[in-house]
């Protein structure tokens, strides 16, 4: 499979693209920052970004809860 599933702005020139991708055998959640091509609307990959096999996706929610907690504890959001 090889599908995103959500996109937001970065900046005004990039976007993160989250999506499920597979590679060599394995399904992976695939966290990625594109860029518009200079001059263009068209958006690449880059290299910056990460992907996990998708059974680590429980532990990346539960990280992403504590940056929250910690993010509203501190009232950054």
């Amino acid at each position: 499979m090889d599908k995103t599933v959500a996109k937001f702005q970065k900046n005004k020139f990039q976007q993160v693209h989250v999506g499920i991708r597979e590679f060599k055998g394995n399904d992976l959640v695939d966290i990625r920052v594109w860029t518009q091509v200079q001059g263009s609307d068209h958006m690449v990959a880059t290299a910056k970004g990460v992907s996990i096999n998708v059974h680590l996706l429980p532990e990346l929610k539960k990280a992403l809860e504590k940056v929250e907690k910690v993010l509203q504890e501190e009232k950054i959001v």
